[in-house]
């Protein structure tokens, strides 16, 4: 299996990052990494292991990259306002920097890509689809979390509103993102197995059902736990029945 780590300096975010290539071709998958994880998470967790077989057959390639996490919305040392702007910040970084990456690396310009996250990774995987339909034609939101507002300390403002999917979902009217929508495959995954709380992915589900806006509520039963192996298990599912 073709293993690359590409790194570049970005401007957006101050600092050097890198994303690690799992494969030499098949539909892009851009993963992002939960709380305390960056590029390598994937392949530590085993989740690269897990999905090897649909990597060497060219089914799949896997683009993992890092994240702000620590300088955003877990930076309880910054004010709040800095966190929601690192955040815009980091989404500006995916659609700009990222999505021209994965282009240049499938030698296919706009090719739809899906996004994968676990626990606040599915945050991120979920929140990119719907702020970039265009690009983001899939996402698998593993045990996520759709309301960040714990994470401002009662503060608010645009970059948070524009980065908070439950809020900013459920006044989506705009019909050129409802068109795009219509295109995609929403995958939000919970369970009732050890350590899930499924009530923010049936929260965000019943936002996306008011608008209109079909997707898939994935609930595992038992098989939907909050830790690595079940969403191991998810993933070679979803990637066996979609590639």
């Amino acid at each position: 299996m073709h293993r690359d780590h590409q790194r570049w300096y970005s401007h957006r975010l101050n600092r050097d990052l890198g994303v690690a290539i799992y494969g030499n071709y098949g539909g892009p998958i851009l993963a992002f990494p939960t709380s305390c994880g960056d590029e390598w998470e994937m392949e530590g967790q085993g989740m690269i292991r897990t999905l090897s077989p649909y990597l060497e057959r060219g089914r799949i390639r896997i683009f993992c990259i890092n994240s702000v996490n620590s300088d955003s919305f877990q930076n309880k040392g910054a004010h709040p306002f800095h966190r929601s702007w690192m955040q815009a910040q980091y989404d500006a970084y995916v659609a700009n920097e990222v999505f021209p990456f994965i282009d240049s690396q499938c030698q296919t310009p706009g090719i739809g890509i899906a996004t994968l996250g676990t626990s606040l990774g599915a945050y991120h995987a979920a929140n990119t689809l719907f702020k970039h339909p265009d690009h983001v034609k899939r996402c698998y939101a593993l045990s996520g979390v759709y309301d960040l507002r714990d994470s401002m300390d009662g503060m608010y403002d645009d970059n948070f509103y524009f980065n908070n999917p439950v809020d900013y979902m459920a006044n989506q009217s705009d019909p050129w993102y409802l068109h795009q929508y219509a295109s995609c495959d929403i995958r939000l995954v919970t369970g009732c197995g050890p350590w899930e709380n499924s009530g923010p992915t049936y929260r965000m589900s019943e936002i996306l059902r008011h608008r209109g806006i079909a997707h898939h509520l994935d609930d595992w039963g038992p098989e939907g736990g909050h830790e690595w192996p079940y969403w191991h298990h998810q993933m070679w599912e979803y990637v066996g029945a979609h590639y």
